[in-house]
Order: structure tokens, then sequence, then C-alpha cells
């Protein structure tokens, strides 16, 4: 990867695009420190709770902590990340979005331009959401005595100004996201959450300082955690480039005087095909309940049935990493027939004169795919399963063992996630496909003139 960067790096043309990138990933960064008129986190942030496990921390997770101190670009690039899966489902219930998806470039650029509105409006609503907590939690700059603002400025135009700002920044941090799928590398939104993510392992170094030195038990369970997470990444570049690939034969045919086809081929199936997706679908949604519960805390109960029932979506809960390992199979499934259909794909090939050896064409052909994608949306779930509960089992064999042995009343926790890696090494390795790409186009223009 390094020498691919190297390379890149002597190319004139490719080294303006990652100076483009890093630069507009630098604006990204300055933004997420700027802070919002009128509101003032200090202290150690928003969120007091780094390993609860609610929708905040993963907010956080995503936003590069810019969301637990509330500056400009709080709400990040999810408000876009929700829009797109919005967009990406809507696709296949409207006929209309379907219809358009199938137009070619022009229809692409509609539903771009709808998936900008949608990003918007749901960037207004999460900013006017989280105006509400950060109120709630007494981080708007008032006087104590009086509840008026120390500027003399209403509390409604307060609210206004701090909405917008936050807005305003999730439509300028998608601005910069296509400016770097115009005139940089890599895709922008990838790029901006990678940087956001990234941002946090300085967070996670000290952590493990931290965790060194607390001595004892720590002395092994830290490098033991150092050494797991290398191994995660390696893990994670192996799956990322397994493929199960389905053999193509395509007929002979003549036209004209010269005869086509005849060649073998194959269809490549990634076994991660769903990617991150079911990861965070997963999360977002085992994050409700938590974040429900920091809303109406002063109103249940120790030891009373919502207290329990809360207690289980903790992040270091046994029966949290059951209902996560579940939710990550099924929407592994429900992803992969969004993007994969047998019958499509089976009458193309028939289409194009080719056969899969030894299954008849048509129905039968759609049958044997749908196997096959069956099979491994499975395969590649449970390896998915593998990296996302890594963290969580971890917490919970280190509690179990410092509980028992060193009477510790905690265990230690990973704060870079399961998820936080997969998408940081899946940009990555796209990054670095898409520089190898670009050089081989140049070398080919070369060797053509």
């Amino acid at each position: 990867m390094l020498q691919t960067i190297i390379n890149a790096w002597k190319i004139a043309d490719l080294r303006k695009k990652i100076l483009f990138t890093a630069f507009i990933l630098l604006i990204f960064r300055l933004g997420s420190a700027i802070p919002v008129p009128f509101v003032n986190i200090l202290g150690g942030g928003l969120i007091k709770d780094q390993n609860a496990g609610t929708f905040l921390n993963y907010l956080a997770m995503m936003t590069g902590d810019a969301f637990n101190y509330g500056t400009v670009f709080a709400m990040s690039i999810t408000p876009y990340i929700n829009a797109s899966i919005i967009m990406q489902l809507l696709t296949v219930a409207i006929p209309y979005l379907e219809r358009l998806q199938k137009e070619g470039e022009e229809g692409r650029k509609k539903i771009a331009s709808i998936t900008r509105f949608v990003t918007v409006g749901l960037g207004l609503m999460q900013s006017t959401a989280y105006y509400f907590y950060v109120k709630s939690a007494e981080y708007i700059a008032t006087n104590p005595a009086t509840g008026e603002p120390y500027t003399g400025v209403p509390m409604v135009f307060q609210a206004v100004v701090i909405i917008l700002c936050y807005t305003a920044g999730t439509a300028l941090i998608m601005w910069l996201g296509e400016r770097i799928n115009e005139n940089g590398i890599g895709n922008g939104i990838s790029m901006i959450l990678f940087a956001g993510i990234v941002s946090r392992v300085p967070t996670l170094i000290t952590q493990f300082y931290d965790d060194i030195r607390k001595g004892g038990p720590y002395y092994v369970l830290t490098p033991i955690a150092i050494l797991s997470l290398l191994l995660t990444i390696a893990y994670i570049v192996w799956m990322d480039n397994a493929e199960r690939r389905i053999p193509v034969q395509y007929a002979k045919r003549v036209v004209g005087r010269k005869m086509y086809g005849g060649q073998s081929t194959h269809i490549p199936i990634k076994v991660n095909m769903s990617g991150v997706m079911p990861v965070i679908f997963a999360s977002s949604i085992l994050s409700l309940p938590p974040t429900v519960q920091m809303f109406v805390s002063n109103k249940i109960a120790e030891g009373s049935f919502w207290d329990k029932f809360f207690s289980i979506f903790k992040s270091d809960h046994w029966v949290y990493a059951i209902i996560y390992f579940l939710m990550i199979i099924g929407f592994a499934y429900f992803y992969a027939s969004i993007q994969y259909n047998p019958i499509e794909m089976s009458n193309n090939i028939r289409k194009n004169s080719g056969t899969v050896p030894g299954i008849r064409p048509g129905e039968p052909t759609a049958k044997y795919i749908g196997k096959i994608i069956n099979r491994i949306v499975l395969l590649g779930a449970l390896m998915l399963s593998v990296v996302a509960l890594f963290p969580i089992l971890y917490s919970l064999v280190t509690t179990l063992v410092l509980k028992k042995f060193f009477n510790y009343p905690h265990g230690m926790s990973i704060s870079l996630g399961g998820t936080s890696i997969i998408i940081m090494v899946g940009v990555a390795l796209e990054t670095v496909k898409q520089l190898e790409s670009q050089m081989m186009m140049r070398h080919y223009k070369g060797f053509l003139d």
C-alpha cells in the first residue's frame, strides 16, 4: 500500500489529487474544532460515558468526536449516509425512482439531487433534536439567575442560529465530499468518514497508555489488545478480498466474417458483499434503547423491570452481543437481497448467449445463483460478526477475569470498535485500488502514445 502511494506521488496529476484530498480533509478537521455560537460544551464533552453504547456514542464515533463537543460539523456526514440508505431502499419500493436508476447518467444525477435535499432535511431534523438535547444538558450560554442569555439575545434567535449552523455544516460537509469525488482521490463521503474515525486513534493510544500505567494484569491485557487489533486489520483485508467466482461459458457466434464469444469467464461475488452496512444498521437500532434511557433515567427506579430491560442493551452485556449477532446476519441478507437479483443475473447471462457449466439456462440458473448467494451471505455475515463482536467479547472476558482474580469492578474496553476498523480498512483498500487503476490508465496511455 505504501509503495502504491509513493508511486502515485511521483505522477504530477495524481499528486495534485492527493494534495487536494488532504486539503479537503484538513478543512473537515478544522470545522470539527470550530465551536457554534451560543453553545459552550467544556469538560469531557457532552457524552460522559464513552462506553455506554448509546446512539450518541455511535454519532461521536462517526463524527470524529465533533458531535461530542458541539462543533460546526457535529452532524458530520451521518445525515448524508442516512439519506443515501433511504434512497437506496426507496428505489426498490417506488417505481419512479427505480426508473430513474435505470435511465443511466441523467437518472443518477436526478437521484443524487433528491438525495441532497433529503440530506439537508435530515440534517435539519437532527440539528433540532441535538439543540434540545444540548439545551437540556444546560450547555447553552445563559444566566443561571434569570435564565436569560448573557448577551441579551432572545432564546428563539439562539435556537435558530444554532440549528442553522449545524444544518449548514451538514450541507457544507456534503459539498466537500462531492469535491473529493470530482477532483480528489477516493470516494468523498468515505474519505471524510475515514478522517473522522482516524482522528480517534490518538484517544485509543492514550487509552492503552493509561491501561499500561494501571499495572498488574494490564501489563498482559494491553499487549493482547494491541496484537488483537493488528490481527483484526489483517483479517478484514483478507475478508474484503475474498470472493466466490461463478464460472460462465459464452457460446460462439459468427457475425459477418468474424467469430465472437467462445471464451470462459466468471461472475465475482464478494464474500463481504454488504460491507459494513449490516453493522451500521444493527448498531443504530440497538443504540436506541440506551438513548431513550438517557432521557427517562430519572423516572426509572433501580432494580425495576425497566431498569433491568435497559441494562441488557449496554454494549458489555452478553444479551446485547447475541441480539447484535442475529441482527447483523438478518441485515446482511436484507442488504444482499437489494443488491443482487438472481433472476436478473440469469437473464443477463442468457441474453449474452452464456451459460453456467452444468446448469440449464433460465430458472435453474437463477436458483443456482440464488443458492450460492445465500451461502455466501451467511459466510460473510458470520465473518463480519467476528469483527463487530470482538470488542464486546474482549470486554466481557476481561471483566470476568479481572473481577474473579483481581477484584477489579470493570474490564478493559477498546474504544475503537469493530465498525470503525471495518470502515477504516475498507476505505484504505478502496482508495489504494483506485490509485492503482489510475496509474495503470496513465501507463497504458503513455504506451499507446
